[in-house]
């Protein structure tokens, strides 16, 4: 009769540096990469939040920062240039979100 132990037998092969090894690799593979804006997506962008602006209309701001997309929704109170950021209300509270890391902005209607 074979004595079987399951799992138990493959506990012991992997070390805890391959485990992190791994998981650091699963997560290098779901970041998306930063896309690419040229001038014309820039131009876009601040075209609409100026009409976001005059408008307080609700606008949704796309963002990307880790290797991630980030998505809030509000009203646009302002563009703060030296500190380089926007000002979103929200439902609950008022953000800060900076310009580097938008890469699209609708007004929802």
């Amino acid at each position: 009769m074979i004595n079987d132990r399951g799992m138990m037998k493959w506990q012991g092969m992997m070390l805890t540096e391959h485990v992190s090894m791994l998981k650091n690799y699963n997560q290098e593979l779901k970041r998306e990469p930063r896309p690419n804006l040229d001038e014309w997506d820039y131009d876009a962008i601040q075209h609409t939040l100026d009409m976001a602006i005059k408008s307080k209309a609700d606008t949704k701001v796309k963002l990307w920062r880790d290797g991630s997309f980030i998505y809030n929704r509000g009203i646009v109170e302002g563009v703060n240039l030296q500190k380089r950021e926007i000002e979103l209300q929200d439902p609950f509270y008022l953000l800060s979100l900076k310009l580097d890391e938008i890469v699209d902005v609708t007004i929802m209607d």
